[in-house]
């Protein structure tokens, strides 16, 4: 079931970044109230250029925090761990893609972002208590 699972967010992904890319990101490009973004990341196995649609809970000025959080499953999502590997990501916000490095919260930053995600989507706090992880969240700065 997993693997079923599994594709089916994959093909949900590709599905939403072409719709991004053939409206120049004029359709799909918000979640309610958050920004839409397509992460890239390198595989930690392959090495291969990776890419996933998330929303983006938290944009404060150049710093983007995303939320590893697969829907509250147990299992941390590829792209969260393709970037603890390697923090050189590219984000591509709004049609525009930006080198940025991603690293995990510490527990502080945690602490202090988790109830601003949860603002931002309740449905986080779901996923959490699914879960007996806790779901990490990714903070992006711009890579100098």
């Amino acid at each position: 079931m997993g693997s079923f699972v599994d594709a089916g967010f994959r093909a949900l992904s590709r599905g939403h970044a072409a719709l991004l890319r053939l409206s120049r990101w004029h359709l799909g490009a918000r979640a309610g109230s958050m920004p839409i973004v397509e992460l890239h990341t390198t595989g930690r196995r392959s090495g291969q250029t990776r890419s996933v649609v998330l929303s983006a809970p938290i944009v404060d000025g150049d710093r983007v925090v995303l939320v590893a959080s697969r829907g509250g499953d147990d299992r941390h999502p590829d792209w969260y761990l393709n970037l603890v590997v390697n923090p050189r990501v590219e984000l591509t916000m709004r049609g525009v893609a930006r080198p940025m490095t991603a690293r995990p919260a510490d527990d502080a930053e945690h602490a202090e972002l988790w109830p601003r995600v949860v603002r931002a989507y309740r449905g986080y706090a779901g996923y959490q208590r699914r879960t007996s992880r806790r779901i990490p969240l990714v903070i992006c700065e711009p890579r100098d």
